[in-house]
């Protein structure tokens, strides 16, 4: 059975198949699916999209939603971190909203991909990441 699996019930012996296909509620939704979702402005036009989302691995908080932009076919693309208290799910839109003009993600923070990924273990570079968008540090909140 793709995309499912068995899981017994506690001590009773009875299996029941877990789908794996619903990865979306009306409050929760699954990583797979935010992944490749457009990031828009405002007025609906696209700057990117989600790349990855990181997960801060001891609170369990959504700490960045990882933007790629720029690029030819996956080669020569940046990574802007955005906090993700930043994005705002628009279902009309399709994507997630930040108000951000092409002044301010030229002077954003980013990663390109031939950078190595000591950046997000660096809490001086992250806070710097929320500074520049003044959003409070999802370690804080």
């Amino acid at each position: 059975m793709a995309n499912s699996y068995n899981a017994s019930g506690s001590g009773s012996g009875i299996e029941r198949a877990v789908n794996l296909e619903n990865r979306e509620t009306e409050r929760l939704i699954g990583s797979d699916k935010v992944e490749g979702t457009n990031v828009v402005r405002p007025n609906g036009e696209t700057i990117g999209e989600i790349e990855r989302v990181m997960i801060d691995k001891r609170s369990g908080q959504v700490a960045y939603a990882v933007m790629s932009f720029g690029g030819f076919l996956g080669i020569g693309e940046d990574y802007f971190p955005l906090p993700w208290s930043m994005l705002t799910y628009d279902e009309n839109l399709d994507g997630y909203v930040v108000d951000l003009t092409e002044a301010q993600l030229s002077g954003a923070p980013k990663i390109h991909e031939t950078d190595n990924d000591n950046k997000w273990a660096d809490r001086k570079w992250g806070r710097s990441v929320h500074d520049y968008y003044g959003a409070q540090p999802y370690w804080r909140m």
